[in-house]
């Protein structure tokens, strides 16, 4: 058999002639070599379209197919000669093996030059070379998507490397490979026998996972990609678990997501992490059942497994992140609960807030802390501990940061504690209402809201009202409040706010000043409680100049 050496293409399409020519002289297994006829009809006409694209035989993936098929088309040459007689030399348990392993070799071959073609690699000229970043990106992702899905496992664990490298560059590398198509691949290699492919795989998933323009496509492969992840944090290894439960937190945030999670062992596999793992993997459990328990039916299986002690655990002694997700988590599930929040202040809920709120943590971190400190304060029995407990003057420290969550949060748990009047009078001392009034300028309508609620509160104690007063703004800002163009805001606060002041003539001039008339005129016609006696009392106000307080 003499064929041309030159061309990688007619290389394999001569042996492969010279195959089908021996095939109808073989006297043993006839019926395994008209399978094998039928996959070499199928590399015939791969071949021809390889010999159509011009890089087939200078692209590497494509040299490496071709190489492949070459190899395979000479063992079934020298396979079929054997098989010419009756007689087989090597038995006939081996040479039946042998055929099988061919016809194998074969549908590998067959499937990876499919693959190779509709890639599309050998059209874009990857190989050539592009002034464009973007463009080399894309093409190399390209490239990617195909090595992983052809070749042995050697070639595949290259690629998945090389893969690693590409997507840790940079964000927009990781929508690149994405929409090239490379996340239904990853989903397929985690069924892979080798533990370092499958812990490569999931690292790849878990950063695609947090690249937020992405995880759309990792839902979309939707329990198959859950169970695989599960499966990983059952038994996977401590980096594999790691990256799989960064994975899940961008998974968990869809009911559908989080009962299946919950329904399929997630929930103890993740609390085992919480109370073992790795200090990273148990930050990122912790976010995930953080995302569970904000839903009613999930919250119900994680008070089942004790995951208020596991959490109570974590927030004493995780890291920063663990502390943070642990507080998130504990939010969710005492929200709606008066028991819950009796039982987690119990086992040392607050002593957890207050050594986080005093440790060393950047301020940005204390929102979640907080936001569990206002749930406590809903419930009377616990206000009373967090105010002699010190509380006030924590929550009144953070009026001022510059993190609007925190913000936000402090004056609502503030709006909780002032269930008499001497913690209103304390918060007063404490410099609440300067802050509070300032927060009334604030940019977004929450923000207004949640210092507006707190002051028509706090504006109870005559005290605190002087204090108001003091501020030049204060008044302008809370008459602004009731411009009904500021919407998503309850109007009742601004209104309580002004309806504790209305009785100093100053006040009501400065309302007036501020444009309240016309403001309430609107609000009156929209029928807003409290608009009008509120627009009355302002009416009234020369009645009233002879017993103002001024």
């Amino acid at each position: 058999m003499k064929v041309p050496e030159n061309d990688p293409i007619n290389v394999s399409t001569q042996t492969l002639r010279c195959v089908l020519d021996e095939i109808p002289h073989v006297k043993s297994f006839k019926g395994k070599w008209s399978l094998i006829r039928a996959k070499l009809n199928d590399l015939q006409t791969q071949l021809t379209d390889f010999a159509e694209l011009p890089a087939s035989t200078s692209n590497p993936l494509s040299l490496d197919v071709l190489r492949s098929v070459s190899c395979t088309l000479n063992e079934a040459f020298s396979l079929a000669r054997k098989c010419k007689g009756e007689n087989l030399t090597e038995g006939k348990l081996r040479t039946q093996s042998d055929i099988d392993s061919i016809l194998a070799k074969l549908d590998r071959n067959v499937k990876d030059g499919e693959i190779l073609i509709k890639s599309g690699v050998l059209q874009d000229g990857v190989f050539g070379g592009s002034s464009s970043k973007r463009e080399v990106a894309r093409g190399e992702s390209r490239n990617l998507v195909t090595r992983l899905q052809i070749g042995n496992s050697e070639s595949k664990n290259s690629a998945m490397e090389s893969l690693l490298v590409l997507l840790q560059e940079d964000d927009k590398n990781v929508m690149i490979a994405v929409a090239q198509g490379i996340v239904p691949v990853l989903v397929r290699l985690l069924d892979s026998s080798s533990l370092e492919m499958k812990e490569k795989t999931v690292a790849a998933i878990s950063r695609i996972s947090v690249v937020d323009s992405s995880k759309h496509v990792l839902i979309a492969e939707g329990l198959l990609l859950l169970n695989h992840l599960l499966r990983v944090l059952e038994s996977g290894s401590g980096f594999a678990k790691e990256k799989a439960s960064i994975a899940l937190q961008a998974l968990s945030f869809s009911k559908e997501n989080a009962r299946a999670i919950g329904s399929r062992g997630g929930i103890s596999s993740l609390l085992e992490i919480c109370q073992g793992g790795t200090p990273n993997s148990q930050a990122f459990a912790a976010g995930v059942l953080k995302n569970l328990a904000v839903f009613a039916e999930v919250r119900e299986n994680l008070i089942e497994e004790n995951t208020i002690f596991v959490l109570i655990g974590l927030a004493a002694s995780g890291t920063a992140l663990a502390q943070e997700n642990a507080f998130g988590c504990l939010c969710n599930l005492v929200a709606d609960d008066e028991n819950l929040k009796l039982l987690v202040a119990k086992e040392g809920g607050i002593e957890c807030i207050r050594n986080f709120w005093d440790s060393d943590h950047p301020v940005r971190s204390l929102e979640v802390a907080v936001e569990l400190l206002r749930h406590f304060a809903t419930c009377p029995t616990i206000a009373e501990v967090l105010v002699s407990d010190g509380f006030i003057s924590r929550l009144a420290s953070v009026l001022t940061c510059g993190v609007v969550g925190v913000r936000m949060a402090a004056a609502r748990a503030l709006y909780e504690l002032c269930f008499s009047s001497k913690t209103r009078k304390d918060m007063g001392e404490h410099g609440c209402i300067a802050s509070l009034s300032k927060m009334l300028d604030g940019k977004s309508s929450e923000e207004k809201e949640a210092a507006a609620k707190a002051l028509s509160s706090l504006l109870l104690c005559a005290g605190n009202r002087r204090l108001f007063r003091k501020d030049e703004k204060g008044i302008v800002n809370a008459v602004q409040l009731l411009d009904p163009s500021t919407q998503n805001l309850n109007k009742k606060y601004p209104i309580s706010i002004l309806t504790s002041l209305v009785h100093s003539k100053k006040c009501r001039k400065q309302m007036i000043a501020a444009g309240a008339s016309v403001y309430l005129k609107k609000l009156i016609e929209m029928d807003v409680e409290g608009a009008k006696k509120l627009s009355d009392d302002l009416g009234r106000g020369k009645l009233w100049g002879v017993f103002a307080r001024s």
